[in-house]
């Protein structure tokens, strides 16, 4: 099965949390963009969502969604969103769309996560996808510094400034086995902003394609 079609299944099975009423949190990247689809077919049952991005609010407005601020709707029931790479205990990598503050804020308001993903995303042990780590632009080689001292190798995304005005680095030659140690301490220098690790709080439900991993 191609790689896009794994990717359509996975956003359209989706679609299968999303009860009526509900103000769903929506991700960013190209399989979101088939959820987005497949929820503007309900946008009638839904109350609204909140989105992680300007891409997608731009995506979810375009269909006929109401975008609402997730401060005046207190905790979310569902979130759906993509991910980079996702290990068996579903951990994830995301960031690689430069959204993952916004991305992690919605996820940690969310009853349920549910991650969508295509196989090629499954890895034994994170960090073959280089790890974003959003930064304050005057923190750039302070942070950069840090990093290579923890055994990675910053490379800066030049030209690409976030939704929220930063910089990111994106970590090379790691082999991230605690997930949650790392994004914990990396999290803690000052001028991240935030780490693309989503290992505290992890997904809940994982899609590869339309099936449920284990």
């Amino acid at each position: 099965m191609s790689k896009d079609n794994e990717k359509r299944l996975a956003g359209e099975a989706a679609i299968r949390y999303v009860e009526d009423g509900m103000v769903v949190g929506v991700g960013t990247g190209s399989t979101v963009a088939y959820f987005i689809d497949a929820l503007a077919r309900r946008r009638d049952r839904i109350a609204g969502a909140v989105s992680s991005s300007e891409q997608s609010t731009r995506l979810l407005r375009e269909r006929g969604i109401e975008v609402l601020d997730l401060n005046a709707v207190g905790e979310l029931p569902l979130y759906v969103d993509g991910a980079d790479e996702c290990d068996p205990h579903k951990r994830l990598i995301k960031g690689g769309g430069a959204a993952l503050t916004r991305e992690k804020i919605v996820a940690a308001a969310s009853k349920r996560f549910v991650c969508i993903i295509d196989s090629g995303k499954r890895v034994d042990i994170l960090g073959k996808f280089p790890l974003p780590v959003e930064v304050i632009p005057m923190a750039r080689s302070y942070v950069a510094r840090e990093i290579v001292k923890r055994g990675g190798r910053p490379v800066w995304r030049d030209g690409v400034v976030t939704d929220n005005g930063n910089w990111i680095l994106d970590v090379h030659g790691l082999s991230i086995v605690d997930p949650i140690g790392l994004e914990r301490d990396l999290n803690q220098l000052a001028g991240v902003v935030t780490v693309g690790l989503f290992a505290q709080r992890p997904a809940d439900v994982v899609l590869v394609g339309d099936r449920e991993m284990a």
